[in-house]
């Protein structure tokens, strides 16, 4: 059977996450797998880089399935987006891949990035895409505290405690802290790379740095945390319709450019 890896851009608004959900509870996957059926019939299992939570986005997920015939990528892709209408799922490019292609186990790196907007009025276009603050933050101090998380360590304090990771201990590559200018205030966007990712360790990071650009906790509180290895040592958890996965990697690009 063909293999096929799908590049997948989605609003998490309407959705309980990536992974389907028991029946009545609308996901990602099962929006594809449906459209999947309308085009070969019978059941399909897709697995994917990345298992987003319910409201999150994604810029770029990528999943991969086996199909009972060759398509032709550019014909599947737009098949497959025929059938997504009206959900708020859009397959960005499709690719014929090796059998031994896998969407999660075959990656080395995911990219996440995360959207704070602060101002005082409330978000219209972006309501749903971003996490309203009030008052402006300090990036300085957000940088500071974020230098303290790169690298590899124990990351027990910022992950969930329903993660079903065997180990705690991840390597962070890169948090990149920017500001944008945006209508009435200013935007911060948190990049962040690593070759995987704890549960909610995202949003537990952003949520928590914050609170240093807030000027509630101070940066030497981040090392603290971390030293802790202690989940109530974390700070608050971003809301998820700031987050967005962004980019996954593999040794060979399934979709060159």
């Amino acid at each position: 059977m063909p293999r096929y890896a799908l590049q997948i851009e989605y609003h998490g608004g309407p959705f309980a996450g990536w992974q389907r959900q028991s029946p009545g509870l609308a996901s990602v996957q099962e929006a594809v797998e449906t459209a999947l059926a309308k085009l070969e019939p019978g059941p399909h299992t897709i697995a994917a880089a990345g298992r987003t939570d319910a409201g999150v986005h994604a810029t770029a997920q990528v999943a991969h399935a086996d199909l009972a015939r060759d398509w032709d990528p550019f014909r599947l892709a737009s098949a497959l987006n025929a059938h997504l209408r009206p959900d708020p799922v859009a397959i960005l490019a499709a690719a014929r891949v090796p059998d031994d292609f896998h969407a999660r186990f075959s990656a080395t790196g995911r990219r996440y990035s995360f959207r704070l907007v602060a101002r005082r009025a409330p978000v219209t276009h972006d309501r749903g895409l971003v996490w309203q603050v009030l008052n402006r933050l300090d990036p300085a101090a957000m940088r500071e505290g974020a230098a303290m998380l790169i690298g590899t360590h124990d990351f027990t304090t910022f992950r969930s405690t329903l993660c079903q990771a065997k180990s705690p201990v991840k390597t962070l590559d890169r948090i990149d802290i920017t500001e944008h200018p945006y209508p009435g205030g200013v935007e911060y966007r948190f990049d962040l790379a690593a070759r995987s990712f704890l549960h909610n360790q995202v949003r537990s990071i952003t949520g928590t740095l914050e609170r240093v650009g807030a000027g509630a906790w101070t940066p030497e509180d981040i090392r603290a945390a971390l030293q802790a290895k202690d989940r109530a040592a974390c700070g608050p958890v971003a809301p998820p319709q700031g987050l967005y996965l962004v980019g996954v990697t593999y040794p060979v690009d399934p979709f060159p450019r």
